[in-house]
């Protein structure tokens, strides 16, 4: 089968994600339910991961979920790998994707994964970039329908008019929202601080109906099925700290903000979290707070995906 690589969310297809998700379902009661399934294990298949930025739930969840699955991981840090320092990055492609099957990288700039994809020999996953995170996105929808069914079954159809609500830095995160809102159908409302705006141009949009632009947060909140967001300061960011810390003040999800949102509307946040900075605790750690099964749902969509890269479609 020709190589695929997953590099932003648009790479893939409205009735691919239809299948991941139900695939991730299947992959998930298998596991809940503590029955063997390593579709990996014979012939033994190898992921790499590489890490210039450091994780804890990226690892976690693509370690535990290859070994689960019946391959093999190799991780690989910054002293370890030095994407185009030590060696340019096509080099590093070129061997490396010699003797793994697949891999995850977690890095900075998006063009680097890109330059690496373009020289691997082998599908290549964004763990996460300076501009897009679509396993994140992807583990988060999975979420949303797991606890918010289409009548049909069909997850796509769970999604179709749904309104998710940004409130935060218009980041790689965000980034994402909007190109998943543009290819499954819904909406997101986004609000940022002056100066902290999506880049729609980066995000790759052509369609400005996806997403409405609020001033006030409290106002995407409105009618919203699912409010989210992310830390003021992203990784890399961290000079920024202390303007941003300002720039942000009025952008923490509250109790406020959740009353304007649907009565059954949910609250996710990819986490880490910072209580009383991007979200109060009692939202966080309240009633309508899914994040333990949001980050959970991680390395279910991740085993799907890589399943999916590395097999195609089994059912």
């Amino acid at each position: 089968m020709p190589i695929r690589h997953y590099l932003q969310f648009k790479d893939f297809s409205a009735d691919e994600y239809g299948y991941l998700l139900r695939r991730a379902a299947f992959i998930k009661a298998k596991f809940k339910a503590v029955e063997k399934y390593q579709p990996f294990a014979d012939p033994d298949r190898t992921l790499a991961m590489i890490f210039e930025k450091a994780s804890t739930r990226t690892r976690v969840s693509f370690e535990a979920g290859m070994y689960q699955m019946g391959g093999s991981v190799v991780h690989l840090t910054t002293g370890d790998s030095q994407l185009g320092r030590a060696e340019p990055i096509e080099d590093s492609a070129r061997v490396i994707s010699r003797m793994v099957d697949i891999v995850m990288i977690r890095t900075f700039g998006q063009d680097k994964i890109e330059k690496f994809a373009e020289y691997s020999r082998v599908p290549v996953i964004n763990g996460l970039t300076n501009e897009f995170h679509p396993c994140q996105i992807l583990a988060d929808l999975f979420t949303l329908v797991e606890y918010r069914p289409a009548a049909s079954g069909n997850p796509l159809d769970a999604l179709q008019g749904k309104v998710v609500a940004w409130v935060g830095d218009g980041n790689n995160m965000a980034n994402t929202w909007l190109q998943a809102a543009e290819l499954l159908g819904f909406t997101v409302h986004v609000s940022t601080p002056s100066g902290y705006e999506v880049d729609t141009k980066l995000a790759g949009i052509g369609n400005p109906a996806c997403y409405k632009v609020f001033s006030d947060p409290k106002e995407a909140c409105r009618g919203a099925d699912l409010v989210t967001t992310d830390v003021w300061t992203s990784m890399g960011y961290e000079a920024e700290n202390e303007v941003r810390r300002t720039a942000f003040k009025q952008w923490c999800v509250d109790e406020a903000m959740m009353a304007v949102a649907q009565p059954d509307a949910l609250f996710m946040h990819c986490l880490p979290a910072h209580r009383g900075e991007e979200v109060t605790a009692e939202v966080i750690d309240g009633a309508q707070s899914v994040v333990w099964d949001e980050a959970e749902n991680r390395m279910h969509v991740q085993k799907a995906l890589m399943e999916y890269l590395l097999l195609g479609r089994l059912a």
